[in-house]
C-alpha cells in the first residue's frame, strides 16, 4: 500500500449552513508517501470521490498535515479550497503590555446566559463576507444545556460592568492532538466590533492561560476558519496550526447522472 484516503459517513447539512449532504475524511484517515506524493492523492481522490457522489455528497471536505504542501497543491488544482485549520500553543502567556480599563474573569455558571448575545452576534458574524455562513444559533436553552453537558468553561472581558468579549474553553477539540488530561481547547471567541484593535482578547487569552496553566494543563488548541479574516490572523498569530482542511462543493446537477459515473 502506498496511500490511503478514508472518510466518515456521508451526512446531511454540510458544515451546518448548507442543505446538501457532505463527506469528511478526517485528520489521519489520508496518506501517502512521499514517492509521486501529489499523483497517489490525485487518483486516491478519484476513486474516492466516485464512491462519496453516488452516496450523495456533493461537499467533500479532507483535512491534511498544514505541512503537506504537496497533497494541498493537487486538490486545489481539482477544485478545493481551503477552508479551516486546527492549531495549539504551549500554556504560556503572550508577552505584551496589558491594556487598561477592563476588567477579565471566569464567568460563574449562573453567569452564562449573559454570553448568549455575544453568541448571536458571532452567529451574524459568521453571515458576514466572506464567511457567508448561515448557520441556526442555538435558543438560549439549548445553549445552555450544551455548556453544562460539554462541562464548558467561560472567560470574560467587561468595560464598564458590560460583557464585550468571551472565550469558551472545553475539554477536549476535533483531533487527535486535541485529547489527554493537559489539554484544553477553546470552543467558541468573539468580541464586540468596537473594542477591537485594543488587544482585549490577547489580554483575554493572557488571563484564561494564567488560570489553566495554575490548574496544570499544558497545551490549548483552537479550530477555525480560514474564511475569517480577522479571526484566521488572530489564530495564526498566536498558535501554531497544525492541520488544513480543503473542501469542495461539486457541480450539484451531476447527481441527474450519477447513475452513469
Amino acid at each position: 500500500m502506498v496511500g490511503f484516503l478514508c472518510s466518515v459517513e456521508p451526512f446531511e447539512n454540510a458544515f451546518r449552513s448548507t442543505d446538501v449532504r457532505g463527506v469528511f475524511s478526517p485528520m489521519g484517515a489520508n496518506g501517502a508517501v512521499m514517492e509521486n506524493h501529489s499523483r497517489i492523492y490525485a487518483v486516491l481522490y478519484q476513486a474516492a470521490a466516485k464512491k462519496w457522489v453516488k452516496a450523495g455528497a456533493v461537499s467533500h471536505a479532507i483535512c491534511l498535515y498544514e505541512h503537506d504542501e504537496e497533497a494541498k497543491q493537487q486538490l486545489f488544482r481539482y477544485g478545493f479550497g481551503m477552508r479551516c485549520a486546527d492549531a495549539i500553543r504551549p500554556m504560556e502567556t503572550i508577552e505584551c503590555v496589558a491594556c487598561g480599563g477592563y476588567e477579565f474573569l471566569e464567568l460563574p455558571r449562573e453567569d452564562y446566559a449573559s454570553v448568549y448575545p455575544l453568541h448571536l452576534a458571532l452567529n451574524e458574524h459568521y453571515c458576514s463576507s466572506p464567511f457567508f455562513m448561515n448557520r441556526k444559533p442555538n435558543t438560549q436553552e439549548a445553549f445552555l444545556t450544551v455548556s453544562e453537558r460539554n462541562k464548558e468553561r467561560f472567560f470574560a472581558a467587561k468595560k464598564g460592568g458590560e460583557l464585550c468579549a468571551y472565550l469558551e474553553v472545553s475539554d477536549t477539540g476535533e483531533t487527535f492532538v486535541a485529547s489527554g488530561d493537559f489539554y484544553r481547547h477553546i470552543m467558541g471567541a468573539y468580541c464586540l466590533p468596537e473594542h477591537r484593535g485594543r488587544g482585549v482578547y490577547r489580554d483575554l487569552l493572557n488571563y484564561a492561560i494564567n488560570i489553566l496553566k495554575a490548574e496544570g494543563y499544558t497545551r490549548l488548541g483552537v479550530d477555525f476558519e480560514s474564511i475569517n479574516p480577522s479571526g484566521c490572523g488572530f489564530w495564526h498569530k498566536y498558535f501554531h496550526a497544525y492541520t488544513n482542511s480543503v473542501v469542495r462543493r461539486i457541480d450539484e446537477r451531476i447527481m441527474q447522472r450519477v447513475s452513469l459515473i
